[in-house]
């Protein structure tokens, strides 16, 4: 293996400094950080028990999605892929959700996909998607006839899947930083 010479470059005042070679650096020790080393600072994927009631949300979701998926008529694989979106959000919502600090005068029901966004940011284009898709769903479940194809009622399978998957990772694998290390030693001052 060949030996690449240091290279040298001009310091701020005109005298040459050496350089290590290219793709090596000399570092010294780093100074203790107050959290332990430095591979320790990213992220780490650990389980995390969601609620109980969040986690049979989620396995009622999941069975209704199957369940859409064998149905026959467009109109009923709709509806039941709708519902299992709306007991996926329930689940963000039972994990994340918080009461108003200041309540209102005239409180309004407002539905799931209203409320979403506020406790789960990352999830509102998923919220306008199927709050869209609500009025579609009240026709499909009075039996309205065409209410929805059976493309759309695919597509909705579909997208009710992928909502499900992501909130699962959401709930279920959180990242959490790992916590600061207590140092043994007295501060050497």
């Amino acid at each position: 293996m060949a030996r690449t010479p240091a290279r040298r470059q001009a310091g701020p005042d005109g005298s040459a400094s050496r350089l290590p070679p290219a793709g090596r650096r000399r570092t010294s020790r780093p100074d203790p950080s107050p959290i332990g080393p430095a591979h320790d600072v990213h992220p780490v994927v650990r389980r995390a028990t969601a609620p109980p009631e969040a986690l049979g949300l989620l396995a009622q979701a999941r069975q209704g999605l199957d369940e859409a998926a064998e149905l026959e008529t467009s109109n009923e694989r709709y509806a039941t892929a709708h519902l299992a979106a709306l007991r996926t959000a329930a689940a963000v919502l039972a994990v994340r959700g918080r009461p108003d600090a200041v309540p209102r005068r005239k409180q309004r029901i407002r539905s799931a996909w209203e409320v979403l966004p506020e406790v789960a940011p990352e999830l509102a284009e998923w919220s306008m998607l199927f709050a869209s898709g609500a009025s579609r769903r009240a026709h499909a479940e009075a039996g309205i006839r065409d209410a929805s194809s059976r493309r759309d009622a695919d597509d909705l399978i579909r997208d009710a899947g992928m909502f499900l998957r992501v909130v699962e990772r959401l709930l279920v694998l959180q990242p959490s930083l790992p916590q600061p290390r207590v140092d043994a030693r007295p501060d050497a001052g």
